[in-house]
């Protein structure tokens, strides 16, 4: 653009934009009075002072044309005011100077004509329209040569907002842009740029004024490693290595080191770069040679590198394993969830190879499966002594099943862990399946066959005075609601081999919903307790039988196929679950139109651990059986008008995770004489014999089925034989197996739906007043109420913000307390004060921000008055 085109567009802007009546303009040099003479500007007057007296101009100026726009021109400088004749013009009116820097400022709106000599110097960077337009957007019109700087500092790294901790997040996070290889000895490519337009003295000045950072030879690399260092130094409970110190921040810049490397961890748009940034640091610091002999109560507050998180997941496991006999779960509970809200374990957070985020989430959720299975053990660890089959068959359904289900969550959490490189739960692994095989399936099987065996037991009255038979589901939970009206339907949903356990897990989601209320309850399933003879008991009829190995209702076949003619005699229909769910709402509706009765069979447990090829994928199968029923669930609700939905199931299963072994064989030799059917663990025939290894009964006592067929099951866990798969089995009399959930859901109407709706678990901060006038202060937070069904966990994001910017750290606290004591339920948050002025006047506020969603959860009123700096 030519110097004419520049002035031009300056002098239209004041007279314009900004509606000045009359501009003067001196030019002491004399350099534009050629300009002058070519400028053309509508609807303006020129006067040039060096030919016209100040009396005229003024007269013509104010008397003659008072709404006339004037451009006075001076080849001189502005006279003193005692000599300037027209000084009251001069005062209401706006001065201009073409030379480059004042067109400049003007162009940037800067009121202070000291900065002219300022915007000389940084004629590099201004010589750029585009930089300059960037600039133009961010500068404010008191803005001081320090304050250009630092937005030209943005302009050049690209940084969101103009301020130094932005620019120098920005300025690392270059580092990670050029490729996969990061290499802290090259500066970032923007790094050229800055001490190409001469902003790098200024950089290392603001750095050395917030930060404490000074050397001889300044660079980004000693600065990231300083920081770093610091942060972790800030966190660390324990001494820094001597050989570490030096590189420490003088102790007046730590708090702004801390604030500015927990708000980059924080950062949506940065974050990724930190975590390859503080890998690339760790190493050069050689931070994993000084962790050997720290623990969790020296690292528990670290957050700075992601070896720091290893060894505090590698000591957690540890005190797993060597505290298991007296194990504090809640204390392996508090670490583990505190690691989980955190940057490194954080699944609200991106993953990425530099921070394998889901392992380690999995990784403590098996840490504290493992920690409440022992603490579980210890409670039990003289066996399940009860009185009777129905006290232990109660204990089961309320806490045993425990057992099953931290097993499996365990041995879930572990293989996510191990499928993304993870092994460090192998030792613990081994020393829970060993709890698991050789305590516990022992222990209760020893406890529960006492109940099982004649004179007396089950095997012969196979039922329990307050508990429903398998066989009389129809009669019980369908018949009377669809009785109970013309127009009702139930829904009955049969999962093949979905325990009681995963069951509890399913209507924990279930009763999260909205307008779902689901209850648990229990059957006692037949024995033997396999598919075709859970399936034909749950069927509407008046009789089972045999007919070979064949199972028959009221006479007819009960296979897959024979099942939607069976209740089509009540008036129902039979279908797969994924037939249903492959129909829109429309289509589902005009399926099940005639029908009162729905049974919809879903098979993924049974089908993979049924599998010798899948049955190592069998608690995956669970967790996709879980998922997928909460879902047909909904579809049933939400798309088929079904307002009763029952999910149950023909039968549960064992599974472990090691193969048996020999010991775990039920020795049969020669088939008996009368083997109908034999199974790996179950044998049915006619006229068995006794056999000192097996439970031997009748099917007519523990299915109700007419006839004389009888059964073997081996004893406790044993199998008959290993022939396929060998760690998934059913068919016998183990709780497990035979312990079959009724979970009912219906859908709530009206006022009571409200009642229904899942909430997040609500925060107060506690104290009435909150003033800070230290570096560091602490916040109590107090959790409103245990969670439950209805009231979920929640992670929140905490910091101290002006307006919408944090002036303090960000630290995420997860509160999902379920104790009814309130003292259980506070939590300590401390917070780290960026070092800056402060005006106890200015409104500041502490926020609690759902991590998931970024909805401010509450915001208090906080004073910060800090008469004077303090050593951090």
């Amino acid at each position: 653009m030519s110097d004419l085109d520049q002035i031009t567009a300056a002098l239209e802007r004041l007279f314009e934009e900004e509606g000045h009546r009359v501009v003067f303009w001196n030019d002491p040099e004399g350099e534009f009075q050629t300009t002058l003479r070519l400028l053309e500007l509508d609807g303006v007057t020129k006067l040039e002072l060096d030919r016209i007296g100040a009396l005229e101009a003024k007269v013509r100026i104010e008397r003659e044309e008072p709404e006339g726009k004037f451009l006075l021109y001076s080849p001189a400088e502005e006279p003193d005011y005692e000599d300037d004749w027209l000084l009251d013009i001069r005062l209401y009116s706006r001065s201009f100077r073409a030379d480059r820097p004042s067109i400049l400022l003007q162009q940037l709106g800067l009121h202070n004509q000291g900065l002219r000599l300022h915007l000389a110097e940084r004629r590099k960077f201004l010589d750029s329209k585009e930089r300059l337009g960037r600039l133009k957007a961010l500068v404010a019109p008191d803005d001081t040569a320090a304050d250009l700087d630092r937005k030209m500092m943005a302009v050049v790294a690209r940084a969101d907002q103009p301020e130094l901790f932005n620019i120098v997040r920005t300025v690392f996070h270059a580092w990670t842009e050029a490729g996969d290889d990061v290499d802290l000895d090259r500066p970032p490519d923007c790094w050229a740029q800055m001490e190409k337009f001469d902003l790098d003295a200024p950089f290392w000045q603001m750095v050395r004024a917030t930060f404490g950072y000074h050397e001889e030879g300044p660079s980004p690399k000693n600065l990231l490693l300083r920081l770093m260092l610091t942060d972790y130094a800030h966190r660390l409970k324990a001494d820094v290595p001597q050989a570490l110190r030096s590189l420490l921040l003088p102790s007046t810049g730590w708090p702004n080191a801390v604030v500015c490397l927990a708000q980059w961890r924080d950062s949506s748009s940065r974050g990724s770069s930190y975590d390859r940034l503080s890998a690339e640091a760790a190493t050069v610091l050689k931070v994993e040679e000084h962790l050997p002999g720290l623990d969790v109560e020296h690292l528990g507050d670290v957050m700075t590198f992601l070896c720091v998180e290893k060894r505090i997941a590698s000591c957690l496991r540890e005190r797993v394993q060597s505290t298991a006999e007296t194990i504090d779960a809640d204390a392996i509970r508090a670490v583990a969830r505190r690691r989980q809200a955190g940057h490194w374990a954080s699944t609200a957070v991106a993953g990425s190879p530099a921070a394998p985020r889901r392992a380690l989430h999995a990784v403590y959720d098996a840490l504290v499966a493992a920690a409440e299975f022992f603490d579980l053990r210890n409670r039990h660890q003289a066996g399940f002594d009860y009185p009777d089959a129905g006290a232990l068959y109660r204990a089961y359904e309320t806490e045993l099943h425990r057992f099953d289900q931290l097993y499996r969550l365990f041995c879930e959490a572990a293989d996510l862990a191990e499928s993304e490189g993870w092994n460090i739960l192998k030792e613990l692994r081994a020393a829970l399946e060993s709890c698991y095989v050789n305590w516990y399936l022992t222990a209760l099987a020893l406890a529960w066959g006492r109940f099982l065996e004649p004179p007396g037991g089950l095997l012969g009255r196979w039922r329990i005075d307050f508990l429903p038979n398998q066989h009389e589901f129809y009669v019980r939970h369908v018949l009377p609601w669809v009785e109970e009206a013309e127009n009702r339907r139930a829904f009955v949903i049969i999962s093949d081999a979905f325990r009681y356990e995963a069951a509890r897990e399913l209507a924990a989601e279930l009763n999260g919903r909205y307008r779902f209320e689901a209850t648990l309850s229990s059957q006692l399933g037949v024995l033997p307790s396999y598919t075709a003879l859970g399936m034909a008991a749950l069927l509407p009829h008046g009789s089972l039988a045999y007919k070979d190995k064949d199972v028959l209702v009221d006479g007819r076949p009960s296979g897959a196929g024979d099942r939607d003619a069976i209740l089509k005699a009540v008036g129902g229909m039979a279908c797969k679950a994924d037939e249903l769910l492959a129909k829109k709402k429309d289509e589902g509706r005009e399926f099940v139109r005639d029908s009162r009765v729905v049974y919809i069979y879903h098979n993924k447990v049974d089908a993979t651990g049924d599998d010798a090829k899948t049955e190592g994928e069998t608690f995956q199968a669970v967790r996709q059986a879980i998922d997928a029923l909460a879902a047909l669930v909904g579809y049933v609700v939400n798309n088929l008008n079904g307002h009763y939905v029952v999910v149950t199931a023909d039968h549960g299963f064992l599974f472990t995770e090691t193969m048996p072994g020999e010991t775990d064989r039920s020795k049969l030799g020669d088939r008996p004489e009368g083997t109908v059917l034999a199974k790996k663990r179950y044998l049915l025939g006619r006229n068995l014999p006794d056999q000192p290894a097996v439970y031997h009964g009748r099917t007519q006592a523990t299915a109700g089925a007419e006839g004389d067929m009888e059964f073997w099951v081996p004893k406790g866990a044993n199998r008959f034989h290993f022939v396929g798969g060998a760690r998934f089995i059913h068919g016998g009399a183990m709780p497990q197996e035979v312990v079959v959930p009724v979970l009912t859901v219906r859908h709530v109407r009206g006022k009571a739906a409200q009642e229904t709706k899942a909430r997040p678990v609500s925060v107060q901060v506690l104290g009435g007043s909150h003033r800070i006038t230290t570096a560091r202060h602490r916040f109590q937070l107090l959790q409103m109420e245990p969670v439950g069904d209805r009231v979920r966990p929640v992670t929140l994001k905490v910091a101290v913000y002006e307006g919408e910017e944090p002036v303090t750290n960000v630290e995420s606290v997860t509160f999902d307390s379920a104790s009814g004591d309130m003292d259980e339920r506070k939590k300590w948050v401390q917070l780290v004060l960026q070092e800056r002025p402060y005006n106890k006047k200015t409104p500041y506020r502490l926020v609690l921000r759902d991590a998931e969603t970024g909805i401010e959860q509450q915001g208090v009123g906080v004073t910060i008055d800090r008469a004077f700096t303090d050593d951090f």
